[in-house]
């Protein structure tokens, strides 16, 4: 699976998720162990503040929602979105130690959506409900078929970011040091047209578990039993592929 993504544009949050703009700029690429955003519904004590300081993107969205409104759904209250600051790769709760969250979260940047229930690093956070969506503009991947690893930007085909799957935990020390961070949820993609063709030969295909724009609050607000209803693969014909140049 990919190792690294590329965030998203400043500028592009509040259209693409209403929610504000990272107040720090996540770096183009984002690395294990390095700082990155994801959003998540708002904890009680946070909802008001989130709720204040998207108060106008939400008023132009309900407009727009009560325009376009399907009959048949019933109405339902969204939870209120909130952008996090947090460290790629999960530190799972029971860690023990500074120096373990550094060895296990590298290690923890993925999380298979079939074993969630299962894995002792991530059960917690998906049966706490602890889910996320983590912004970016592309995921990368080796494509082996040359018989070398050759790296390759995956998007969408029409250039908007994607809003993938995730969970995310809160870690403390013994000495109170408090780490966020955040896993990206995958499913299969043996049969994919298009991510079956990268990763390691003779291993199974992986691909991280892209979520519809119409599907973030439903992700966000579904009880743990019903969460599993997102995890599909994203439509090859919505996704392009490109080699990545290597500079110099």
């Amino acid at each position: 699976m990919s190792t690294y993504y590329e965030s998203v544009q400043t500028a592009l949050y509040p259209d693409a998720f209403h929610v504000p703009a990272p107040l720090v700029p996540v770096g183009r690429a984002v690395w294990p162990r390095q700082p990155g955003v994801f959003i998540r519904a708002a904890l009680a004590a946070e909802a008001q503040e989130a709720a204040e300081a998207t108060e106008a993107t939400e008023a132009t969205e309900a407009a727009k929602s009560e325009e376009g409104a399907d009959a048949d759904q019933p109405a339902r209250e969204a939870p209120v979105r909130e952008l996090v600051a947090g460290q790629f790769g999960l530190v799972p709760r029971w860690v023990k130690s500074a120096s373990d969250a550094k060895l296990r979260s590298t290690k923890l940047v993925n999380a298979r959506s079939e074993t969630v229930t299962t894995s002792n690093n991530f059960r917690d956070a998906w049966l706490a409900g602890q889910r996320c969506i983590v912004p970016l503009m592309a995921f990368m991947e080796d494509d082996w078929r040359s018989g070398k690893a050759v790296s390759t930007r995956i998007a969408r085909v029409d250039g908007k970011p994607m809003g993938v799957a995730g969970l995310w935990e809160s870690w403390t020390g013994a000495n109170g040091d408090v780490i966020i961070s955040y896993t990206l949820l995958t499913v299969n993609a043996n049969s994919h047209a298009l991510m079956s063709r990268y990763q390691q030969p003779g291993n199974e295909k992986r691909m991280v578990a892209i979520l519809n724009e119409g599907a973030y609050d439903a992700w966000l607000g579904a009880r743990p039993e019903k969460a599993r209803e997102f995890m599909r693969a994203y439509p090859a014909n919505w996704l392009t592929a490109n080699p990545v140049e290597k500079k110099g």
